[in-house]
């Protein structure tokens, strides 16, 4: 059916991706808001300028197998997907498959962003598929531990390799139309390991941002948090990530002082402070800095630049030299004021709580969900006992993992193997594969996990962009006016490998 214009106005889940606390979720939450916005201007400039507005979108849904591996397993989950014909040079045209991730799908991923105007200049058929267990494609009872079983990223690629079936049988394609898949974060993942386990479906893939070596102790991800503070190209400097330090180093020792209070009045937490929330004010501490960083100028409500200045004094606002605790105090409050949070959380009871709810929400982020596949698949912990964090070592590896058990009865102990197999299945960061191309930018932390130089053969000589100060997922985006020269090169570049791989296609196809 076709779908109205006030409908299309949900959010545009472009980046996504962290395992950390409740703050960085809502900072992820507040960054897809500002998406959503950007993507609005996006298309009423395009309804201003004559073009149609979303009215070859259709929304649809494919019910899957629960289990594609045992077939004694008969029940099926729903899977939504969105198509956009609005562009498709019928019928021999492409077909662009954006492939979702841990968080519900619109229709606006098949209306807006760099794979859209690549699919109008090459008349592209749109494909957008949701991720089973979040969004609408779920079961009533999905997120009870027992159907959680049934969420794996290779439950994840069958599923898109049964939506490549069916959509060529509905729409009677043939070896003539190429399939290009396209993803930012995990869902960029999905895309490279689509090409790579598939790839007499799917022709070529972009990878954006995306950490396709599972990793169970991410301690790389702050190190690069704190050379992104010290990148004076993006407004960090070194005296910004010693003021972090300083500031992390005081309160930690007010939380070892048992200056509780203190700490809690500051910071304005929602609830008091007691000796299991310590570990959890750190880390919603620490959120707001590694958020700023991983969504800088991507509609986080600070940048890097912003942030520095708080930080080091440097601005007329905040003239009176202080000392670094009482920066980082008034950080938090612009925070809080910026997101129109009343308070802080911290508390680490209503963290369990939150992400032991089994109540389905078909909207947002899947938080419950995405901590399952840390703990079965990928790891990612953001931790903090490498000497080159600049927050506090109480941001332990133990501390994150041992909700695995608690949550879903997942042993902290069988961690190292789940991630080793999935290295291994996979490629990690050395993968065999060729006509996948992985895009990063450097003060993303999640580059760490992604592959970053180009290969040594024929087949992959050309197979890495890495984006000087740009942020997560960047280049996935409609092109504004005040993007870097950098990321328009990189969008420059990936066109180019688009284009040339469907000329490529078309040569074999003769």
């Amino acid at each position: 059916m076709h779908l109205s214009l006030i409908r299309c106005f949900s959010w545009l889940l472009l980046v996504n991706f962290a395992c950390s606390g409740r703050v960085m979720r809502k900072l992820r939450d507040h960054v897809h808001r500002f998406q959503y916005q950007r993507a609005k201007e996006h298309l009423l400039t395009r309804a201003v300028s004559g073009n149609r507005l979303m009215s070859d979108v259709k929304e649809g849904v494919i019910h899957q197998r629960l289990d594609h591996f045992d077939s004694q397993v008969t029940e099926t989950i729903p899977q939504r997907f969105f198509v956009n014909e609005e562009h498709w040079d019928r019928p021999d045209g492409p077909v662009f498959l954006y492939i979702g991730g841990e968080a519900a799908i619109s229709m606006m991923d098949v209306v807006t962003g760099h794979h859209v105007d690549m699919a109008e200049e090459h008349g592209a058929l749109l494909l957008a598929l949701e991720h089973r267990f979040y969004g609408e494609s779920i079961n009533p009872d999905g997120l009870e531990t027992e159907q959680l079983s049934y969420l794996s990223s290779q439950q994840a690629l069958a599923d898109l390799v049964a939506f490549h079936h069916y959509i060529r049988d509905h729409y009677e394609l043939t070896h003539k139309n190429t399939w290009i898949s396209f993803g930012g974060s995990y869902p960029g993942a999905l895309s490279a390991w689509l090409r790579g386990k598939f790839p007499h479906l799917i022709y070529g893939a972009v990878a954006s941002s995306a950490p396709v070596k599972a990793k169970l102790d991410f301690s790389g991800y702050n190190k690069v948090v704190g050379l992104s503070l010290m990148d004076e190209a993006v407004g960090g400097s070194e005296k910004c990530v010693n003021a972090v330090w300083e500031a992390f180093a005081a309160v930690e020792a007010n939380l070892l002082g048992g200056n509780e209070t203190r700490l809690q009045k500051d910071f304005e937490t929602c609830e008091p402070l007691d000796e299991e929330d310590q570990t959890e004010l750190v880390e919603s501490l620490a959120d707001i800095i590694m958020g700023t960083v991983q969504y800088n100028r991507e509609g986080a409500p600070l940048s890097i630049e912003k942030l520095c200045t708080i930080l080091t004094n440097k601005s007329e606002e905040y003239e009176q030299e202080e000392e670094a605790y009482d920066r980082l105090v008034k950080l938090v409050g612009v925070y809080q004021t910026a997101m129109e949070e009343p308070c802080l959380q911290a508390s680490h009871e209503q963290n369990i709580l939150d992400l032991n709810n089994t109540t389905v929400k078909r909207t947002g982020f899947g938080e419950r969900q995405w901590y399952y596949q840390t703990c079965t698949e990928f790891g990612y912990y953001q931790t903090c006992e490498d000497a080159s964090c600049p927050f506090s070592r109480m941001l332990t590896l133990q501390a994150q993992t041992e909700l695995c058990p608690l949550l879903f009865g997942v042993s902290q102990s069988s961690l190292p193997s789940s991630i080793a197999f999935t290295n291994q299945y996979y490629g990690g960061d050395h993968p065999r594969t060729h006509r996948v191309l992985y895009v990063n930018g450097d003060i993303d932390p999640w580059h760490e996990l992604s592959v970053l130089r180009n290969g040594t053969t024929m087949a992959d000589k050309d197979r890495a962009i890495v984006i000087s100060d740009t942020a997560h997922c960047a280049d996935m985006s409609p092109a504004r006016f005040e993007d870097p020269p950098t990321l328009r090169e990189a969008r420059r570049e990936i066109a180019q490998h688009v284009a040339g791989w469907l000329k490529a296609a078309a040569w074999e196809h003769l």
